[in-house]
């Protein structure tokens, strides 16, 4: 049984995502198709690399990843096969292949003759080629490897001496603020020391990071690390994002001391 995942900018109410899936089991209707996300931000590759790279690990090897987010195939973008953790990523030349993994791919190619004017057929392209990367196709029939491509650069913190400069890059559909702020980095930065976190500006301030979600009461600001060992703002039993007017690129700030701050900062506003 093959397994095909899809990740789109598509409407759920359009007929796209039933057309797609229709083309690949009427190839094989023994295969499995599973939706990772339909509600990626029209054209935003750096929302759907986010989902993509937290969550592709878990699946099998030879796993065919169709990626449909600013999916056009035209002369100047292709459409390109990443070999990623023995799995395959199916995307056009967006940028989006700087941005899955932190590691450089096994391996790039390029799908020759892949080129389509910005229409739905394309993915008639993608469909057809997954096919050919399940069945083991000689690539040499279909595709050259490349190292010709475009990457993107992830957004990362600024470091400097007892500070870390951090920016939203992802809101959960709790509304909860995940950062660029990783564990590893924090611990590096802080050294144990007593800390603040500024959200958007000083108007907001967190003292300490929750283990869980519920160590906070209903309505309290917290800060705490996720899943995936970013830093995540939230309130419990709320809508941070909304509430604070959290965005894609809103600052976060950390502020480490030798001696903690005199006066004891609550989780609420001044």
């Amino acid at each position: 049984m093959h397994i095909f995942t899809l990740t789109t900018d598509w409407n759920k109410s359009d007929y796209y995502i039933g057309a797609v899936k229709g083309k690949i089991l009427s190839i094989d209707p023994t295969a499995q198709i599973i939706d990772i996300s339909h509600q990626i931000q029209s054209f935003n590759v750096m929302q759907a690399a986010f989902v993509l790279r937290n969550c592709y690990l878990n699946f099998p090897q030879d796993t065919i990843h169709i990626i449909a987010v600013n999916a056009a195939l035209t002369q100047k973008k292709s459409l390109l096969i990443l070999k990623i953790n023995e799995q395959y990523f199916l995307t056009s030349d967006n940028g989006i292949c700087g941005l899955i993994s932190s590691d450089k791919p096994d391996a790039v190619y390029r799908v020759k003759d892949s080129e389509i004017n910005n229409n739905f057929l394309s993915l008639d392209v993608f469909v057809n080629t997954a096919f050919h990367v399940i069945n083991k196709d000689d690539f040499d029939t279909f595709c050259e490897p490349t190292e010709d491509y475009e990457k993107q650069i992830p957004l990362r913190p600024v470091i400097d001496k007892n500070l870390i400069n951090g920016s939203v890059i992802y809101i959960d559909s709790f509304s909860n603020a995940i950062t660029n702020v990783s564990k590893d980095t924090f611990k590096k930065v802080g050294q144990g020391k007593p800390y603040e976190i500024f959200i958007q500006s000083n108007h907001y301030r967190i003292d300490k990071i929750n283990e869980t979600y519920e160590d906070s009461v209903s309505g309290e600001l917290l800060a705490i690390f996720n899943s995936v060992g970013l830093l995540e703002v939230a309130i419990s039993h709320g809508n941070a994002a909304e509430l604070l007017n959290l965005k894609i690129n809103s600052a976060i700030r950390i502020k480490f001391y030798d001696e903690k701050p005199g006066s004891k900062l609550t989780l609420t506003g001044d």
